[in-house]
């Protein structure tokens, strides 16, 4: 695959959003505390931790990874894990915004479907397959390092696939609320719902995937693949 990602009696219309929405950039989604720019053996350092990390969570699952047990298996001090990352819940976060960044660089730069050069449904429907994925592979991480409930919505990560559907939907379907509706596609996306319908409820992928093109299909008023 992609990745080894309210009613009422009279509803008012909907508003048509004035400002202007140009293609996403690429977003810096590294934590606050972040410098702009690291020297070479500090931005070496970083990416040999998150290695290390990336290693344990493989191996032992992300209960398996402390502050102690990086530092040892990257061969430096634990106290230059805490100033690279501040704690634990820093340094999982870290590892997330790595494989935020992969997934923002092929949607915006990659090959079609996800990536630029297919039609904006085919598109759509390839992002939340690679979202699907992403997120099923890494769901520990995922859950691990969610922002809490108030920061959700305001991460920059979040901001950028929110940011990304809002512009398909808007060459598919321009007089909807193209913003509103990106976040209800998003919900379908949901680590949590996809842990809950995974391993809770055993279903497997190929439902969940043939449930997004469905909701899609829905939400866009077009066909869903076959």
């Amino acid at each position: 695959m992609l990745y080894a990602v309210f009613m009422s009696s009279a509803l008012p219309p909907f508003p048509r959003p004035q400002e202007p929405l140009d293609a996403p950039q690429l977003l810096e989604v590294g934590s606050l505390s972040d410098e702009p720019c690291l020297r070479a053996d500090a931005a070496r350092n970083r990416a040999r931790l998150l290695e290390a990390a990336a290693r344990l969570i493989a191996e032992h699952g992300v209960a398996g990874v402390t502050m102690e047990a990086v530092a040892a298996a990257a061969e430096v001090g634990k106290g230059t894990v805490f100033r690279r990352f501040g704690d634990r819940t820093g340094l999982l976060t870290a590892l997330l915004d790595h494989s935020a960044k992969q997934l923002q660089a092929d949607f915006l730069s990659g090959p079609p479907p996800l990536g630029p050069g297919s039609p904006p449904l085919e598109r759509l429907r390839a992002f939340g397959v690679a979202v699907l994925y992403r997120t099923a592979e890494q769901l520990d991480l995922q859950l691990a390092a969610q922002p809490e409930p108030t920061r959700r919505f305001t991460h920059p990560a979040f901001g950028s696939l929110r940011m990304h559907i809002t512009v398909l939907l808007r060459q598919i379907v321009p007089g909807a609320d193209c913003d509103l509706l990106a976040h209800t596609l998003l919900a379908a996306l949901d680590p949590a719902l996809i842990h809950h319908l995974t391993r809770q409820r055993g279903l497997p992928m190929e439902r969940l995937e043939a449930g997004w093109f469905d909701l899609v299909a829905r939400v866009t008023g077009t066909e869903a693949p076959r």
